[in-house]
């Protein structure tokens, strides 16, 4: 079975590939009903972890702490990230693997697909444009470790417009396409040109911190500001209560549309008999504007670096964009007229299922949308200067060809290699880092080969490689279609290497974070 599944920061939407049509999967979600998403929700309590919808139904339970937007905080994860739960730090990784484990038995044993005994399930996964090649590889590793077999990963912008050009297919195409993509955590603009069913994306930008959850808050925000004063209610709201009012804003902020004037907000939650507050749907997008005017900032940034600022079409998606005043914020700075999806909430899942079924039939160019590099030493160690080993715009290869690969060869001039890596989403005149950095984790590799054998070097003193025979040392790094990169490090005098999968989750780490449970146990 072939599925294209979209990890939103809200919602996980699946859809399937079945002979030509590519219908969303239906979950049981644990109530008697179906949704056709499924809750990227994380729920803890003491050492019992719940996911998906039984973490859903732990919202309305004292004791369980939960962890919304799981995806969010991928973005700067790195492969030692813990999350701090109460009085206990639990691994991301553990806590991203025990989700799509739980998502494997929720479409095996939980959903409308009718599979077969032991039958496979071959996925093509969604990220957001901007999304770190660190976090990236944290994705398809754990996607990986409960059972999936990926056979690929697109930006969530580029499956959007495979779905519209599939959609589109007996009509004229457009050359090229703005997609503005503002889920239900993150926003994603992309500009992408179509040369028959070839899509050529431009380039991306993105906020991980804007999104569908951020207008929910606002509204819940401004219900209990009608109450200030008249009730100390707010002041002391359970976790319980709290999710029955974000569910409460949620659906009233899913219903308005451009003729609504008024939202009623239900506070019966917050304590027995308290009346429904009224807040003007203008209050409400006052307070919303801003940030859709950041989302709007970071597209108009898209088209001035590399669009000259002009398209053909402006492409809406996400669910996040729903919202009226999106539209008319568009509308209002780009005087156009806004194509919105016909299936705003699941058109990348349906995209990314249309690509696992018909690789060929809509080719992808995919870039990266950051700069990677690492830190380096220059004059004699009195100044750092920034080394861009992958640039921004580089062309990720399709799946199945070879890795993009780049070398660098030196002399090293201490005994030890401390290498730090990070991403950016820009570089000053000076070639600096600058923009949304995302730091990486720390690699060292032994250039003295008298300390080959050892299996850590952080502790071990750095000094100046005296009255040695200089070593050859070369740095090799691969990006592969996923965007993930690893390096490769030798010493060639020597004769030893060492591969480091960059954000690979250790067997060594995994063994420290056992036995901190274990303590805490």
């Amino acid at each position: 079975m072939k599925l294209g599944i979209d990890f939103g920061t809200t919602r996980i939407v699946v859809a399937a590939v079945d002979r030509g049509n590519y219908p969303l999967v239906s979950f049981d979600a644990g109530d008697g009903t179906t949704a056709d998403w499924y809750p990227s929700l994380v729920a803890i309590k003491e050492e019992e972890r719940r996911y998906g919808w039984e973490a859903w139904h732990s919202q309305l339970e004292e004791g369980w702490t939960v962890i919304r937007s799981l995806k969010r905080l991928l973005d700067d994860a790195g492969p030692r990230t813990v999350v701090a739960v109460g009085d206990q730090e639990v691994p991301l990784y553990d806590l991203l693997t025990g989700l799509t484990g739980a998502l494997k038995i929720a479409l095996t044993e939980g959903s409308n697909l009718h599979l077969k005994s032991g039958e496979p399930l071959e996925i093509v996964l969604g990220v957001p444009a901007h999304a770190n090649s660190n976090q990236r590889f944290l994705t398809v590793d754990s996607f990986r470790a409960a059972g999936f077999e990926v056979l690929g990963v697109l930006n969530e912008p580029s499956a959007a417009s495979i779905e519209f050009g599939h959609r589109e297919r007996h009509k004229r195409i457009p050359e090229t396409m703005l997609v503005y993509d503002l889920g239900g955590g993150t926003f994603d603009a992309s500009l992408v040109t179509l040369d028959g069913n070839v899509h050529h994306v431009v380039a991306s930008e993105g906020i991980s911190t804007i999104g569908g959850d951020d207008f929910d808050q606002l509204l819940a925000d401004l219900a209990l500001e009608k109450i200030a004063g008249h009730s100390e209610a707010y002041e002391n709201i359970s976790a319980a209560a709290w999710f029955h009012l974000l569910e409460e804003c949620r659906c009233k902020k899913e219903s308005l549309n451009p003729n609504s004037r008024r939202i009623s907000v239900e506070l019966e939650h917050l304590q027995p008999g308290l009346a429904p507050v009224q807040v003007t749907a203008a209050e409400f997008y006052e307070r919303a504007r801003p940030l859709v005017e950041e989302t709007i900032a970071a597209s108009e940034d898209l088209l001035s670096h590399f669009g000259n600022g002009e398209f053909d079409v402006l492409y809406v998606t996400g669910g996040g964009s729903e919202l009226p005043i999106v539209a008319r914020a568009l509308r209002e700075r780009f005087g156009r007229r806004v194509r919105r999806s016909a299936y705003t909430r699941s058109a990348t899942a349906i995209g990314l299922a249309i690509h696992a079924d018909q690789p060929g039939s809509h080719q992808l160019d995919e870039k990266l949308s950051r700069y990677f590099g690492v830190w380096r030493e220059a004059e004699s160690g009195n100044r750092i200067v920034f080394d861009p080993l992958f640039g921004k715009g580089l062309k990720v290869p399709a799946a199945g060809e070879p890795p993009v690969t780049i070398e660098r060869t030196y002399s090293p001039v201490h005994n030890i290699g401390h290498f730090r890596f990070l991403e950016c989403s820009h570089r000053a005149e000076d070639g600096s880092p600058s923009g949304d950095i995302a730091i990486w984790d720390e690699i060292w590799f032994p250039f003295d080969p008298t300390l080959e054998s050892a299996k850590t070097l952080s502790d071990t003193p750095v000094r100046p490689l005296l009255n040695q025979t200089p070593q050859d040392i070369q740095e090799l790094y691969t990006c592969d279609s996923s965007g993930a990169i690893a390096a490769t490090i030798s010493n060639r005098s020597a004769r030893y290497a060492r591969t480091y999968p960059l954000g690979r989750w250790s067997d060594a780490v995994k063994q420290v974070a056992a036995v901190r449970r274990k303590k805490k146990s």
